[in-house]
C-alpha cells in the first residue's frame, strides 16, 4: 500500500482521532508522543485504545506512534495492544538500529510482531539511519527536520540548506535497506502552495511520501504525489519494453533505458496506483 500522505493526529482527542479516518491519508499516525501533554498520557493511551477498538480493521493503514523506548514506549504499548493491533507502530527519537530492535522486542513479548516506522530527528538518528533502516523490523524509515534543528543548533530557513544534507542521506539509507523514505512535514498548514512544492522538492529526493499535521494538508499531498498522464504513458511504455526485451539495455522513444530507469517507471506507476501484476 502506499504511503504518500501519513497525518499525525493527537491521541488525546476521539474526535479527531476519527476523523482522521474521513481523510484519504494512506496512513493515520494516532500520536501518543508530541501531540500530547506529559500529564495527559496515561489517559491519552485509553483513549486510543477505544477507538482503535472501534475502528479496527480500517480501509488504509493506522499506525500508533508510541514515545521513545525508555520513556513510556512499553506504557503505551501495554494499552494499545490491549485488543486489536494497528498495523504499524512510529518509534520517535530512533537514534541507533538497538532502538528499533527494543521496541520488536517490546512488541514481540506482547504478541504483535508489527512494522516499525522509525523516525530519526537527531544527529545522532541521522548518522545512524543506515543501520536503523537495516533492521528487520524497519519498514519506513522517516524524516524530522524540525528536532534535528533543535538537535544541532540550527536555524530553519525557508531553503532548508540547513537540513538539506540529512534530508538526502535519509533517502540514501532508506534506498540502501529496501525500506519507503517519508519526508518531514511541513508546518504551516495554512500555505497550500508552499506545501505543494516541498511535497515536490521531496519527491525530486525520492522520497515515497510526507508527513501531514492536518487533514486540509492531505489532498495537497496526494496530488503532488500523483503523476501526470505524461509521465504515466511514458513509464508505461519503458515497462512494456521491458516485458518484450530479453534482458539488459532497451530502447523507448530513441533513449537506452537500463535498470535504473526501469525503477524509476515502476515508481512511477506506483504513485499512480497502476497495478502491472
Amino acid at each position: 500500500m502506499p504511503r504518500r500522505s501519513v497525518l499525525f493526529s493527537p491521541g488525546d482527542d476521539a474526535s479527531k482521532l476519527r476523523k482522521a479516518l474521513e481523510s484519504d491519508a494512506d496512513v493515520v499516525v494516532y500520536d501518543l508522543e508530541d501531540a500530547v501533554a506529559p500529564d495527559a498520557k496515561a489517559a491519552a493511551r485509553d483513549t486510543v485504545r477505544d477507538v482503535l477498538d472501534d475502528v479496527l480493521p480500517a480501509d488504509r493503514e493506522v499506525c500508533v506512534r508510541v514515545n521513545p523506548v525508555g520513556s513510556g514506549a512499553g506504557a503505551d504499548l501495554d494499552v494499545v495492544l490491549a485488543g486489536p493491533s494497528p498495523d504499524s507502530v512510529m518509534l520517535p527519537k530512533t537514534s541507533a538500529a538497538a532502538d528499533v530492535r527494543k521496541l520488536r522486542s517490546m512488541l514481540r513479548a506482547r504478541g504483535a510482531d508489527r512494522p516499525v516506522m522509525a523516525l530519526v530527528e537527531s544527529a545522532a538518528g541521522v548518522l545512524h539511519a543506515e543501520e536503523i533502516a537495516a533492521v528487520d523490523a524497519t519498514d519506513a524509515l522517516v524524516f524530522g527536520a524540525e528536532d534535528l534543528a533543535g538537535d544541532i543548533g540550527a536555524t530553519r530557513t525557508a531553503g532548508g540548506s540547513e537540513i538539506s544534507h540529512a534530508r538526502q542521506h535519509v533517502v540514501l539509507a532508506a534506498r540502501a535497506a529496501g525500506v519507503a523514505p517519508i519526508d518531514t512535514p511541513y508546518l504551516d498548514f495554512s500555505d497550500t502552495n508552499g506545501l505543494r512544492d516541498e511535497t515536490r522538492a521531496a519527491i525530486g529526493l525520492g522520497y515515497d511520501g510526507k508527513l501531514a499535521i492536518h487533514p486540509a494538508q492531505v489532498p495537497v499531498i496526494n496530488e503532488a504525489f500523483a503523476p501526470d498522464a505524461d509521465e504515466v504513458a511514458w513509464a508505461e511504455r519503458v515497462l512494456d519494453a521491458r516485458d518484450d526485451a530479453e534482458g539488459g539495455v532497451f530502447v523507448v522513444d530513441g533513449e537506452m533505458v537500463d535498470a535504473p530507469l526501469v525503477k524509476q517507471a515502476e515508481r512511477i506507476l506506483a504513485r499512480a496506483g497502476v497495478d502491472r501484476e
